[in-house]
Formats: C-alpha cells, structure tokens, sequence
C-alpha cells in the first residue's frame, strides 16, 4: 500500500522530492509533538480533577469540623451552666449546713443551760 502512496511522487524533481521529505518529516515530528502535548493534556487534566476532588474532600471535612466544633462549644457552654447551677447549689446547702450548725451549737447550748439550771 506503500507503494501507492510514493507512486504520485514519480517523475518529480529531486528539489521537490527533497522539500516533500522534509515536509513529511515535519508533519511527523508534528504529530508525535502533538501525540506528547495530548498526553500532557491528558496528565494535567487528571492531576487538576485528582486536585478538584482532594480539595472538595478538604471542604468536606472543615464543614464536619466546624459542625463538631460548634457541638463541643454548645457542650462546653451546657457543662458551664451545669456548674454553675451546682457550684450555687453548694453554696446553698453550705450556708443550709452552717444555719442548721448554728441552731445545733444554740440547742446545745440551750440544753447544756436547762441541765445546768435542773442541777440547781
């Protein structure tokens, strides 16, 4: 078939033979050019979607990392609250304890008095 594509080249000059060759060997050097360049294409085309997708993960992520931020916040600020309702709970059954420690001193004295006046 080789031959088919040479046979209209027959009885052309030398000259043009040679510019013909060269412009063969330039479409060819053209084609594997442009054969490397697709490919490049086609490599940067990967490593820019494989880049989209690790960036969309990353997104992904700092949203679930917000969102579980926020939880512990929301948790944290309950866990303050909680405190602070049983810290003043303890400072209530604190002062309860001191009171009722005082009426206990105050019976105690009482009693001691009324033994001391049965005595007489």
């Amino acid at each position: 078939m080789s031959w088919a594509l040479e046979e209209w080249k027959e009885g052309l000059s030398p000259r043009v033979l040679q510019k013909i060759h060269e412009l063969e060997s330039q479409v060819d050097k053209l084609k594997k050019e442009r054969q490397q360049r697709q490919f490049q294409l086609e490599s940067l085309e990967a490593a820019l979607q494989k880049q989209k997708q690790k960036v969309e993960n990353e997104k992904t992520e700092a949203a679930t990392l917000k969102r579980e931020n926020q939880s512990l916040m929301e948790l944290c600020d309950n866990l303050e609250k909680a405190k602070q309702k049983i810290s003043h709970d303890l400072q209530v059954k604190e002062s309860q304890v001191n009171i009722q420690s005082g009426q206990l001193n105050s019976s105690k004295k009482d009693i001691e008095r009324l033994e001391q006046e049965l005595k007489r």
